[in-house]
């Protein structure tokens, strides 16, 4: 690990100051990727501001309804949390399906969100990597591909998400409040990712300047007709093949509206809403779900080891489906 300086910050004004006075600073909380992308050489920053001692740790209620996270509480805390669930079950169970419990008792709600890629090569400093290093070209893309993305990559990276937390955010349109010099301001939290483009080592449209204050979710929980499911190699601690958040309004046996959001699949949350919307107004059957399943995974793109994905994601539409209707067969 490289020497950096150190300075923790009282409040929000305080670590912005900081960060625009100093060079190449970065923001710090729970550290649980940072230090380790830090270790690896991988980021270098010259001076961390640690801001875990700024009033961002509450989770408390919005005018709206809905119920807004503190970006420093942890990943645990949020998950446990009564109100979480018991309104947004969907979000407690993708939140305790990551990690182990000692990294959710450390990682923070905004850290979550910021977490980069886990693809070995961008890891590999030995090998080129887009993300990494713009311009040096993308290894995975003719390497061992197996847990890359099927979905909206591009030919400067094949990189996927690696968030169980953001899976279920996507699903549950949250909104991420954030601040910076130039003030507040409010992104919705299919904006707040990007796909990798011709800029794949640009991970979100969060400024270097700016700081996560809030995780806003809105009245509507899906707390009735939900699941979580994530496909992995092994029972734990294993970042998804592919996940998938579902959450149906359902009367009686009509499903009114569905939210399905795909991890493990792409460089962000992967939702695709035309699919969504052939359910609307539709019995919840396996015919539905399947067509549904078949509309999701047009358009897939495998590589060389990771073709298993399109099927396996399939599948999975269907069980998750399924699992929400809280039908059998």
């Amino acid at each position: 690990m490289r020497p950096f300086s150190f300075t923790k910050a009282g409040d929000i004004a305080s670590a912005l100051k900081i960060n625009s006075e100093t060079e190449k600073a970065k923001f710090i909380a729970g550290g649980t990727n940072l230090l380790d992308l830090m270790k690896f050489d991988i980021m270098h920053p010259k001076h961390l501001i640690d801001i875990t001692g700024v009033a961002l740790k509450t989770i408390e209620n919005t005018e709206d309804g809905g119920l807004r996270l503190g970006a420093l509480v942890s990943n645990a805390d949020t998950a446990y949390h009564e109100e979480v669930e018991k309104r947004y079950p969907l979000l407690s169970n993708a939140i305790l399906a990551g990690a182990s419990a000692q990294l959710r008792n450390k990682a923070t709600n905004g850290g979550n969100l910021l977490q980069r890629t886990r693809c070995y090569y961008f890891y590999d400093l030995t090998t080129p990597c887009n993300k990494r290093e713009p311009g040096t070209g993308c290894s995975a893309i003719n390497g061992y591909n197996r847990l890359h993305a099927i979905f909206g990559a591009s030919e400067q990276c094949i990189a996927t998400h690696p968030s169980d937390m953001c899976v279920a955010l996507a699903a549950l349109e949250a909104t991420v409040q954030v601040t910076g010099p130039n003030g507040d301001r409010s992104i919705a939290f299919e904006d707040f990712h990007r796909l990798p483009g011709d800029t794949p080592e640009k991970d979100s449209n969060l400024s270097e300047d700016e700081i996560i204050i809030s995780i806003d979710l809105p009245p509507k929980g899906f707390s009735e007709n939900f699941t979580y499911i994530k496909n992995r190699d092994r029972a734990s601690y294993s970042f998804a093949l592919v996940s998938m958040a579902v959450g149906l309004e359902m009367e009686n046996d009509t499903i009114k509206e569905a939210r399905i959001a795909l991890g493990g699949v792409a460089h962000k949350p992967w939702r695709n809403k035309e699919a969504e919307a052939l359910l609307e107004n539709k019995k919840a059957t396996k015919e539905n779900f399947e067509k549904v399943a078949d509309a999701i995974i047009n358009g897939a793109k495998a590589y060389q080891y990771n073709e298993f994905k399109i099927e396996l994601a399939r599948r999975t539409v269907v069980r998750a489906l399924m699992q929400a209707a809280k039908i059998d067969k």
